[in-house]
C-alpha cells in the first residue's frame, strides 16, 4: 500500500519536499513521480539537487559558485537512455521557473553566464513549444564547449537555430551570433560522424560554403554522398549549389570521378575540363573517358588536358566510343551467345496450340516487317545474323537481297536499315555491307542504306565523319523518302553532338514552303536530337517558322505533331531556359498550341523530379477535351519524364497513372502505357506488369497495342520469361488481328533485345546520371507512338529506329592498363542505400559472385570480390580499369 503523499504518513522532511513537487489542485495525479517510488540514490540525487537550487539564490557568490559548479557536474555526467529524460533534468524541471526568474534579478556577472548554460541546458525538455529559450540562454552564457552537453543538446540548439535564422532573415536582423554558434555546432558534428545533420544545419542557414573547411579526409566520402542524394529532394536553384560545394570537396580531396559525375550532372563542359586538367593520372584520365563515352556527350580533348599526342588519341577513341564494338563481342563470346537467332527462335510458336501457327500465312508482307524488326532487334550489334547477312552460297540461291524484298515499299527501307542494326558500332564492316544498297535502283531501299549508316554510326563518333560525307548529297534529292532517310540517318548518328554543318545543310528544309510534310517532320526531330538539351535559338526559331507556316488541313496530320517534338528536345532537361520559347508557342494555331505548351514543358523539366511541374501537367490531364485536342497525351508523357529522376517519385508518378486509368478519358488511357514503359524502361516491375498485362487485352486497340508494346519497352534485353509468356499468349489471342500481332511481335524482339545484353534505361552510374541521347531517342519514340496508327503501324515503322540511341550493352568490363579484358571475381547484388548510415553498411545484399565480364540488371550493383585490383571508378559499371594493388601479399 502506498501512502497518500501529502497524508499523516511519512517522515515531516518527505511531506515538505512533497508540497514543492505536487500542485495541491490533484494530489493523485499519476504523472508526477511519488518521492517513496524514487529509489534511495535518486531520493538522495533530488535533495542534492533541490539544495543547489536553493544555494544558487544565495546572496554569497562564493556559495553560488560552488552551487552552481556542482549543478552543471550533475547534469552533465548524468547518463540517459534514448528513450528517457536524464534524472537530473527531470528533478529540476519544477525548479525552472524559479531558476528563470532569479537569473532576471542578477547583476552581470560571471556567474550570471554560468545559470544562462545550465538554463538553456534545462530548457532542453521545459521551455514552451516555439520560444527557443535554449537558443535564448545559449547566446547569453559563457563561450564554453557545445559538445560537453551532449549530443542531444546540440541537435535541439541546431533546430532552434534554424528558426531563429527564417525569423531573423524575415525582420532582417543581424545573424551575427548565430552564424559563430553555427561553426561551433557543424565542427562539433563533422568531428562525431553526422554529416547528414551538419549538411542540413548550413543548409537552413543558407551558408553551405563553411562545410569545405569542416570536411576532412575520413568524412568527405560521406558528406558528399549525402550532398549528391539530397541535391534530388532540394528544389532548385539551389540544389545547384549542393552538387556545386560536393564538387568542390571531391577535386579538393582529389576524388575525381566522383567530382566528373558531378560535373556531368549539372552537364558543366567546364568542370569536366577541370577535372582532367586537375588529375596528372593518365590511367585515371583514361577511366574518365570511359565514363564520358558512356555519357554519351560530345567532348574534345586538348593539350592543356593531356599533353601526349598518342595518348590524346587513345583516350579520344574512348570518348568516341570506337572500342564499344569490341567489348560488346568480347562480353557475348564470354556468354557464349554469338550464334546468331532467327524471328522464329523468339516467337517460339512450337509452345503454343494449333490455331496460332495458322495465322501465319496472313497479311505476309505485314508479317515479314515484323520478322525484319525482331531480327534487328535481337540480333543487334553482333554482326551476323540469319536474314541479312547470310554468305551468298548456291544453295540459297543469293544473299540478303531475298529477305529485303520479301517486304513491300516502306518495308524495304525497314530492312535494309535493319542492316545497319545488326552492324551496331561497328562502323568499317557496317559500311562496307551496306555499301551493295547504295546501287540499287529501288527508291526505298536506298533510303533504309541511308537510315542504315546513321544507325551504324550511332554513339559512335570518328574524325573522318563517314556519315556526313555519305549522307550529305542526299538531303536535297528529290524523292521524299530518300531525303528522309538521310536526314533521320544524320540525326541518329550525329545526336548530341551540335554539329554546324548539318544545321547549315538542315535548317532550310524546314523554312521552305515546298518541302513535303513528312520531311519537314523528321528534319525537325534530326536537328532537335542533333543539337538536343543545347537551348541553340536558331534551330529553335526555324522550328517555330515551320509550324506557324503550316496549312489548317496539316495541322490535323499527326506528322505535324513530331514539330513541337523536335522544338522540346532543344530544351531537354534545361528547365528555365525554355520559358521564352514557351511563351512563343502560345501564338501558334489554337489546335497545336496546347500541344506545344505541354510538350515544351514535360521536355524542359525532364528527369527533374520537379513535383510542381506534375502537378501542372496533372492539372492538365484533369479537364474535359473539346473535339479535336490532343495535348493530355503529351502531358501524360511528361509525368513520366519529370518524376523518372528518382526512385520515390518514380513509384509515386506509378500510381498517380494507376489513377488517370480508372478516372482518365479514353485518349488519357492510350497514353498511360507508354507513360509507364519510361518509368520502367528494362526494369520489369511486377505491378506494372500486371497493369500492361491486364491492359493488353483492351476493347480499344489503341489502348491494346500500345501496352503491348509497353510490355516490350519494361522487358527490353532482360530477356523476362513472365513477359516473354505473356506475349506468346498474346500472340495466339491476337492470331487474326494483324496490326495487334506486329505489336506483339515487336515486343517480342525488344525483350530479347541483343540476346539479353543491352539494355534501354537512359539513366546509369547508379541511376545518378541520365544519358540526355538516349532519354531523347526514348521520347522521341514514345511520342511517335501516341500517333500509333499512323506512324509506328502506318508508313513510318523506321521510327522505331530512334531506339537505337538508348541502346547500350548492361555489362561490367574489367579491363587492365593496357585496355585489355581482365577477367576477376565480382559480387553482384541488389544495390542497398546507404546515405546518411553509420559506420561502413555493405553497399549491396544477395549477392552472387560471378567473373567478369557480368551482366547488370536493373537496380544491380557489382563491388570488388578481391583485394589484388584497385578499381578507377567507384562505380562498377560499363568498362571499368584496374590497376594492381601494391600492398596485396598473396594468402601463402
Amino acid at each position: 500500500m502506498t501512502p497518500e503523499p501529502n497524508g499523516a504518513s511519512g517522515s515531516g522532511a518527505t511531506r515538505e519536499e512533497a508540497t514543492v513537487k505536487v500542485p495541491a489542485k490533484d494530489p493523485k495525479k499519476k504523472d508526477e513521480m511519488k518521492d517513496d517510488d524514487l529509489s534511495d540514490e535518486d531520493l538522495a540525487l533530488k535533495q542534492q539537487l533541490e539544495l543547489y537550487v536553493e544555494r544558487v539564490q544565495d546572496a554569497d557568490p562564493g556559495l553560488q559558485k560552488v552551487a552552481l559548479e556542482s549543478m552543471r557536474q550533475e547534469i552533465r555526467t548524468s547518463t540517459s537512455s534514448m528513450t528517457s529524460v536524464p534524472k537530473p533534468l527531470k528533478f529540476l524541471r519544477p525548479h525552472y521557473g524559479t531558476l528563470k526568474a532569479y537569473y532576471e534579478t542578477m547583476g552581470d556577472s560571471d556567474l550570471k553566464k554560468y545559470l544562462a548554460d545550465v538554463l538553456s541546458v534545462l530548457a532542453l525538455t521545459m521551455s514552451a513549444e516555439g520560444e527557443r529559450e535554449s537558443l535564448k540562454y545559449r547566446l547569453l552564457g559563457s563561450e564554453g564547449d557545445i559538445g560537453s552537453w551532449g549530443h542531444e543538446y546540440v541537435r535541439n540548439l541546431a533546430g532552434e537555430i534554424a528558426q531563429e535564422y527564417a525569423k531573423r532573415q524575415s525582420e532582417e536582423a543581424g545573424i551575427d551570433d548565430l552564424t559563430e554558434l553555427v561553426q561551433q555546432i557543424v565542427a562539433f558534428h563533422m568531428k562525431h560522424n553526422a554529416e547528414p545533420e551538419a549538411v542540413d544545419l548550413l543548409m537552413e542557414v543558407e551558408d553551405l560554403d563553411l562545410l569545405i573547411k569542416h570536411v576532412d579526409k575520413t568524412n568527405f566520402k560521406r558528406t558528399c554522398l549525402y550532398l549528391t542524394s539530397a541535391a534530388k529532394y532540394i528544389p532548385g536553384p539551389d540544389d545547384l549549389l549542393v552538387l556545386d560545394i560536393a564538387y568542390m570537396t571531391d577535386i579538393k580531396f582529389e576524388e575525381y570521378a566522383n567530382a566528373l559525375q558531378i560535373a556531368l550532372f549539372l552537364d558543366n563542359l567546364q568542370y569536366v575540363k577541370k577535372v582532367f586538367t586537375a588529375c596528372d593520372d593518365v590511367l585515371r584520365k583514361k577511366q574518365f573517358c570511359y565514363i564520358l563515352g558512356r555519357q554519351g556527350i560530345t567532348f574534345e580533348l586538348d593539350e592543356d588536358m593531356c599533353a601526349d599526342d598518342e595518348e590524346r588519341y587513345a583516350m579520344q577513341d574512348i570518348i568516341n566510343n570506337a572500342k564499344l564494338s569490341e567489348g560488346y563481342l568480347a562480353l557475348a563470346r564470354d556468354i557464349e551467345v554469338m550464334e546468331p537467332k532467327s524471328p522464329e527462335d523468339i516467337y517460339k510458336a512450337h509452345l503454343l496450340d494449333g490455331r496460332a501457327s495458322a495465322g501465319a500465312s496472313v497479311d505476309s508482307a505485314r508479317q515479314n516487317l515484323a520478322a525484319t524488326f525482331v531480327n534487328a532487334f535481337v540480333n543487334a550489334g553482333f554482326g551476323q545474323d540469319k536474314l541479312m547477312t547470310v554468305p551468298s552460297d548456291s544453295s540459297t540461291g543469293g544473299s540478303s537481297g531475298n529477305w529485303l524484298f520479301k517486304n513491300k515499299e516502306h518495308g524495304k527501307a525497314s530492312a535494309a536499315a535493319s542492316l545497319g542494326m545488326i552492324l551496331l558500332w561497328d562502323v568499317d564492316s557496317g559500311l562496307a555491307q551496306l555499301d551493295k544498297y547504295f546501287h540499287s535502283n529501288d527508291n526505298y531501299v536506298i533510303a533504309g542504306a541511308l537510315l542504315g549508316v546513321g544507325i551504324v554510326n550511332c554513339s559512335v563518333k570518328n574524325d573522318c565523319d563517314p556519315a556526313l560525307a555519305l549522307l550529305a548529297d542526299y538531303v536535297d534529292k528529290e524523292d521524299p523518302f530518300i531525303r528522309i532517310g538521310a536526314i533521320m540517318g544524320l540525326g541518329i548518328a550525329y545526336a548530341g553532338a551540335q554539329n554546324e554543318q548539318i544545321r547549315e545543310k538542315l535548317m532550310p528544309i524546314l523554312t521552305d514552303t515546298k518541302t513535303p510534310l513528312d520531311v519537314v517532320a523528321f528534319t525537325a526531330i534530326s536537328l532537335g536530337l542533333i543539337y538536343v538539351g543545347s537551348c541553340n535559338q536558331d534551330v529553335a526559331h526555324a522550328i517555330i517558322y515551320a509550324l506557324m507556316d503550316r496549312s489548317e488541313a496539316e495541322f490535323q496530320d499527326p506528322l505535324t505533331k513530331l514539330l513541337p517534338l523536335g522544338l522540346g528536345l532543344l530544351f531537354l532537361g534545361k528547365q528555365e531556359s525554355v520559358e521564352a520559347t514557351a511563351e512563343v508557342s502560345k501564338t501558334f494555331n489554337e489546335k497545336i498550341r496546347k500541344y506545344c505548351d505541354m510538350t515544351l514543358l514535360s521536355f524542359a523539366y525532364a528527369g527533374t523530379g520537379n513535383v510542381l511541374k506534375v502537378q501542372n501537367l496533372l492539372g492538365n490531364c484533369a479537364q474535359h477535351l473539346e473535339k479535336g485536342e490532343n495535348y493530355q497525351g503529351p502531358a501524360v508523357l511528361g509525368i513520366a519524364m519529370v518524376s523518372m529522376a528518382e526512385e520515390l517519385g518514380l513509384d509515386m508518378a506509378i500510381r498517380t497513372l494507376e489513377h488517370l486509368l480508372q478516372y482518365g478519358e479514353q485518349n488519357i488511357r492510350r497514353s498511360v502505357p507508354l507513360a509507364l514503359a519510361l518509368l520502367c524502361l528494362s526494369n520489369p516491375k511486377v505491378n506494372v506488369m500486371d497493369t500492361l498485362s491486364r491492359l493488353s487485352h483492351d476493347t480499344d486497340a489503341e489502348v491494346a497495342s500500345a501496352a503491348i508494346i509497353s510490355l516490350g519497352l519494361i522487358g527490353a534485353g532482360t530477356n523476362n520469361a513472365r513477359i516473354a509468356g505473356m506475349l506468346r499468349n498474346l500472340s495466339s489471342y491476337y492470331y487474326k488481328d494483324a496490326t495487334l500481332l506486329f505489336c506483339v511481335r515487336l515486343a517480342q524482339g525488344l525483350v530479347h533485345l541483343g540476346k539479353g545484353l543491352l539494355t534501354l534505361n537512359p539513366y546509369h552510374s547508379d541511376r545518378f546520371l541520365l544519358s540526355p541521347v538516349a532519354l531523347a531517342g526514348l521520347v522521341t519514340f514514345l511520342h511517335a507512338c501516341l500517333e500509333m496508327k499512323a506512324l509506328v503501324l502506318g508508313r513510318y515503322h523506321i521510327v522505331l529506329y530512334f531506339l537505337v540511341l538508348a541502346m547500350q550493352p548492361r555489362m561490367l568490363m574489367t579491363v587492365d592498363e593496357n585496355l585489355k579484358p581482365l577477367s576477376v571475381p565480382v559480387r553482384v547484388g541488389q544495390a542497398v542505400d546507404v546515405v546518411g548510415q553509420a559506420g561502413r553498411p555493405k553497399t549491396i545484399t544477395g549477392f552472387q559472385t560471378h567473373s567478369t565480364p557480368v551482366l547488370l540488371a536493373a537496380g544491380d550493383r557489382a563491388e570488388l570480390a578481391t583485394e589484388k585490383y584497385i578499381p578507377l571508378s567507384p562505380i562498377l559499371e560499363g568498362f571499368v580499369i584496374l590497376k594492381e594493388n601494391p600492398d596485396y601479399q598473396e594468402e601463402s
